[in-house]
């Protein structure tokens, strides 16, 4: 009886699983030189996506070699996303090495690094690293958006470099690169000069090949390429994207990483078989069912194993029968009760492995860290933050709709949410959270649980209940003071009392985060999309993912390059050290901003011009600073404040970091223009009065009676100073 029944339940709840899940379409030929082409990618005409995703395989040389035909890059490995094994969709390609203009490399270089724009391919951020060779240069990479990065390396009496490990000061270096990179310039820097009959040269290169022992870099120069790490997807709105964008059982669609370590969102789309299938997603019907009752390993040790579409059920031998009676009970007439009683085991199941997976990431170090600081931090110090559930900040966004973003860029992505009591929040979900940038994370907490001032965004609280960490901050409804500035569709026409105003709020806050606070903070960040504006148009200083609190004593902070570019000091450049007057530099370009209305960087302009900074300061040389103030507020007629600002500008932008002032300097200086204002605002409401009491005087001794109306005026606002508000 029994060998009945498992024979009957095996025929009916049994799927066999295929050989091998298909990988490629129809007749294309699945290989090229010992690497597997899976779709979208193809050999030959109806066997790839689109022109990006073509595969040549060049037969010519004794081995067959894949190259990716519209970047012409030699493939080394294909694997698809897989959101069960946390994996992006990566290529392995050789890309070619950067050689310095002025150097004397010999080899297989080039001088222009590989483009990716148009395409559904990126740098991998978490798998590359920027790597510069070299003696005593400083090599930049700029990533044609707004940001820079870069790193410094030095070397023992000029030395050739031979046999090094990229530390830094043997002669090779290596940092991060910025998301969603597809296009890049290098810059070489040289601190004494171009070295005679030097060979330098930069890449970037999969982190993974940096191992303990040395790279021969006579070899690397030779071949002039090094192996490197693409991301793909396909575009979220093409053709292909609509036919399979849906969450069938066996396999899923994101826009978000399916790394674990490094969450962020995505600029392409992914699909992924689920877990418990295997093979191709991008193909219909790809994704097949896994039998892992035929494993090589026994999935249910002591007990028998019943497989089922997506996973398996392991069975006591003595219920063997119960089981497969109550299994064909469901297939022939006690599905509605089975299917009642399986809802209700699984909402069990899943409470529980929700409370188990929230345990595991507060317990991660970040969450233990987190905790210990704010139970920790002394009274006075330290505002209060609340810690969110993630069920409830996934309410408050509409589970993270993309119509509830208001702003993205390194970091993370802002939502606006409203919270149960109706209060409106903005929520910050992390873009990155490997456990390089983990500290960021940490570190914005940190810093602004230690601000009270009326002039920096607030954080109410965050959510450490999963692996990408949620920030809440109080909501800033008129946006960044750059789209005040720069967008052309704004109706609202900036005053000049407003653009002073606001430039003494941030003066004001950064002269308190510098000296005023418990601890003295470096923002490190200072740009115009970092100033929000509130419903009154006051400023807020945002984004302190990248800040840095110093101790009383500490002169700078010594770091890897990291900025944006148009706003980075260039003595920071130089040094790699992060001074207080590094964020007098950048307050400095706002500055520029506010007077001139003008973007940072401009391509139009002269080479040496191309910075807003060096623009303003050329311009004050010429004695033409009226020729580039903002027209909107050149008609308002207040040149005499206007040139006070401006001078007070051109010292912020000095090139020498001592020569510029402090903070409170600053607030000072704008404190007084802001009086002069006051005072000749006064000195013309005194002149009015004074000639319309003239005017009685004349119409009283003719004997007219006359009502006059009193002229009132504002008295005289408080002037920000460096202080808690």
């Amino acid at each position: 009886m029994f060998q009945i029944l498992l024979l009957l339940g095996s025929l009916l709840l049994h799927e066999e699983a295929s050989l091998a899940a298909p990988l490629v379409k129809g007749n294309c030929p699945p290989t090229c030189g010992g690497v597997t082409i899976p779709f979208p990618f193809g050999i030959g005409t109806g066997c790839f996506l689109d022109e990006w995703y073509e595969i040549f395989c060049d037969e010519s040389t004794y081995s067959a070699v894949p190259m990716l035909k519209k970047p012409n890059l030699r493939v080394l490995n294909i694997s698809l996303p897989d959101s069960y094994g946390r994996k992006n969709g990566m290529i392995s390609v050789s890309l070619p090495m950067i050689n310095s203009p002025n150097g004397t490399c010999r080899g297989n270089g080039s001088s222009t690094p590989v483009s990716l724009n148009g395409s559904h391919f990126i740098f991998s951020e978490s798998r590359n690293v920027l790597t510069a060779v070299g003696c005593n240069i400083c090599v930049l990479l700029d990533d044609q958006k707004s940001a820079i990065i870069g790193c410094k390396s030095s070397c023992k009496d000029d030395k050739v470099v031979r046999k090094m490990t990229c530390s830094g000061s043997d002669g090779c270096c290596r940092t991060t690169i910025t998301p969603d990179l597809q296009a890049f310039s290098i810059t070489f820097n040289h601190e004494k000069g171009p070295a005679k009959n030097q060979c330098e040269y930069a890449f970037l290169g999969d982190r993974s090949k940096f191992t303990r022992s040395p790279i021969d870099f006579n070899k690397l120069k030779a071949s002039g390429h090094f192996p490197a790490v693409l991301e793909w997807g396909i575009a979220k709105s093409s053709r292909a994207a609509s036919e399979i964008y849906k969450h069938g059982d066996s396999y899923e669609c994101s826009n978000f990483s399916f790394n674990s370590v490094y969450r962020k969102a995505m600029p392409f789309l992914q699909c992924s078989c689920r877990g418990g299938f295997t093979g191709n997603p991008y193909i219909k019907y790809g994704c097949e069912d896994v039998d892992e009752c035929k494993g090589p390993t026994d999935p249910c040790p002591g007990r028998n194993c019943v497989n089922r579409q997506g996973s398996y059920d392991c069975v006591e031998r003595s219920n063997m029968i119960k089981f497969f009676l109550i299994r064909l009970g469901a297939g022939v007439g006690g599905s509605a009760q089975v299917l009642l009683l399986s809802r209700w085991l699984y909402g069990v199941i899943k409470k529980k492995k929700e409370i188990k997976r929230k345990k595991k990431y507060f317990k991660t170090q970040w969450g233990t860290l987190l905790q210990r600081h704010l139970s920790s931090s002394p009274e006075g110090n330290v505002v209060k933050s609340k810690l969110f559930s993630f069920k409830d900040l996934e309410k408050a966004t509409d589970r993270f709709n993309e119509n509830r973003i208001l702003g993205q860029g390194g970091q993370g992505v802002v939502y606006k949410g409203m919270l149960t009591d109706g209060k409106i929040v903005a929520v910050k979900k992390s873009k990155l959270i490997d456990k390089e940038k983990v500290e960021e994370f940490i570190n914005e907490i940190i810093i602004l649980s230690q601000i009270d001032h009326r002039n920096v965004v607030k954080l109410m609280g965050c959510c450490v209940e999963i692996d990408i960490p949620l920030l809440v901050y109080e909501f800033i409804p008129n946006g960044t003071l750059y789209k005040y500035l720069h967008d052309l569709n704004e109706d609202l026409l900036m005053s000049w009392d407003t653009r002073l105003r606001i430039a003494t709020e941030i003066a004001g806050a950064l002269c308190y985060l510098h000296s005023a606070a418990s601890i003295p903070i470096y923002h490190r960040d200072i740009k115009s999309t970092n100033i929000l504006l509130d419903e009154k148009y006051h400023a807020k200083v945002a984004d302190f993912g990248t800040s840095k609190s110093v101790s009383l004593d500490q002169t700078h902070v010594t770091t890897l390059v990291r900025g944006t570019f148009g706003y980075l000091d260039p003595e920071y450049f130089k040094t790699s050290h992060f001074t207080v007057k590094s964020d007098v530099y950048s307050f400095g370009v706002v500055l520029t901003e506010l007077l001139t209305g003008q973007m940072p960087i401009s391509w139009l302009r002269e080479e040496e011009e191309k910075g807003l900074a060096a623009f303003f300061v050329i311009s004050m040389e010429r004695k033409c600073l009226f020729d580039i103030i903002d027209t909107r507020i050149m008609e308002e007629g207040k040149k005499e404040e206007i040139a006070a600002v401006a001078n007070l500008t051109r010292k912020c932008l000095s090139l020498i970091g001592r020569n510029r002032p402090t903070m409170k300097e600053v607030v000072m200086e704008l404190e007084g223009i802001k009086k002069l204002q006051s005072s000749l605002s006064f000195q013309q409401n005194q002149e009015k009065m004074e000639a319309a009491e003239s005017r009685v005087s004349r119409f009283t001794s003719s004997k007219s009676l006359v009502d006059i109306d009193a002229t009132t005026f504002s008295d005289v606002q408080p002037f920000a100073h460096c202080e808690s508000w």
